[in-house]
């Protein structure tokens, strides 16, 4: 088949992919980690609320604490989110660097949930 687009053009979009390598292997390491819905349930809270203990989570999402806390390591230990500690309570938010592609998922959910 002919390809659609010039060798120049082909070109251009070649280099446009390469200079964003950096910014589309985040996004795509954190839709990856978004792709279980129980881990999007818990960034969304997160989102929401800002901090939250897996205490509150496993509440809120009626789960077990462990199983709550077994997704909370994976998106931990791959930069989505972080944690504090206050007393024997931790406590975790989303970092900030990453709260931009998870913003733009959460304003689509408000967005169907308003003109549903």
């Amino acid at each position: 088949s002919t390809p659609l687009y010039s060798s120049a053009a082909s070109d251009v979009y070649k280099r446009q992919i390469e200079n964003s390598s950096g910014s589309l292997e985040a996004i795509s390491k954190i839709l990856s980690l978004a792709g279980s819905e129980v881990r999007l349930k818990i960034l969304f809270l997160l989102n929401i609320e800002n901090e939250l203990c897996p205490c509150d989570i496993a509440d809120i999402l009626e789960m077990s604490v462990p199983a709550v806390s077994q997704h909370i390591r994976k998106m931990k230990d791959a930069g989505i989110i972080t944690s504090r500690r206050e007393g024997q309570t931790l406590y975790y938010s989303l970092v900030k660097s990453e709260d931009n592609v998870l913003n733009g998922i959460f304003n689509s959910i408000s967005a169907r949930k308003k003109t549903a």
